[in-house]
């Protein structure tokens, strides 16, 4: 797919792989990339598209540590590419691992596992924890770090164009993926879901990282979607989601919501 320009100076490239979405920031010496994806001929793609627009590649950013969101490709070059403090730890202790590889194997999708280049994965700079903006020649990049999903999960805030880059949270295809590891992951959601209702009066564009591109109003519509979600599950009810329904854009949404829900009774009433 070619590079769509959603704002001034932000562009972003869909996947085939699970519409992953990879975010473009023109800056004063190039471009950063947030979350680039997904297969070598769609990295090398986005690297020709940029290479003809006359913008290297100076950053690069990770929203979280899944492996769908800390790929990368050397026709990108060699530029920084950051996470928060717990997003480079945790996917640098994942790679650190024997056997990583393998293990990792069980979790692409199995056509397009072979097209996916992992020597690069995870090469994440950490960024000092709290650290509020991305340190780059380009346009204010706010950070706003929080535990849903997974550790040292941020979602960017483009200031100026009032483009909110949500990694993977906020999708009209995908239901809230809970990070079952974490003490709370109920309530880590719901924290995450008031801070972006917090900024909502800011985001004119969002961009989740699987999922169509929306306005404000989606914005919003979206946040009450994943708080009824959650809250639904919080209450032992079934929730009333499009996502998971007869009609979910996804036709296997359904069981990763079945499976999220066995985990958390799980949690309760251990086997």
């Amino acid at each position: 797919m070619p590079l769509q320009e959603i704002a001034d100076g932000v562009l972003v490239h869909e996947s085939a792989c699970i519409q992953s979405n990879c975010v473009i920031v023109r800056g004063d010496e190039g471009a950063l990339l947030i979350d680039p994806g997904i297969t070598r001929d769609e990295l090398a793609g986005i690297a020709r598209a940029l290479d003809e627009r006359g913008l290297p590649v100076v950053a690069g950013f990770a929203t979280h540590p899944d492996w769908d969101h800390v790929l990368w490709h050397p026709a990108l070059g060699d530029a920084q590419r950051y996470g928060t403090a717990d997003c480079a730890a945790t996917i640098r202790a994942f790679v650190g691992r024997d056997g990583w590889r393998a293990e990792l194997a069980d979790y692409l999708p199995p056509e397009f596992a072979d097209d996916i280049p992992m020597e690069l994965l995870g090469d994440i700079t950490p960024l000092s924890p709290g650290a509020a903006h991305i340190p780059w020649a380009g346009p204010r990049i706010r950070i706003i770090e929080h535990r849903a999903h997974a550790p040292g999960h941020a979602a960017l805030l483009i200031e100026d164009a009032g483009v909110l880059v949500a990694g993977d949270m906020l999708s009209d295809a995908l239901i809230p993926f809970l990070d079952l590891d974490a003490a709370q992951p109920l309530d880590d959601y719901l924290g995450a879901l008031s801070r972006f209702e917090e900024i909502a009066d800011a985001v004119r564009t969002i961009v989740p990282g699987h999922g169509s591109v929306g306005d404000g109003q989606a914005l919003r519509d979206r946040i009450a979607l994943d708080t009824a979600y959650i809250e639904a599950l919080q209450r032992g009810r079934e929730p009333d989601d499009p996502r998971i329904g007869p009609d979910a854009p996804l036709d296997w949404m359904a069981d990763v919501h079945r499976a999220q829900l066995q985990r958390l009774r799980d949690r309760i009433e251990p086997r």
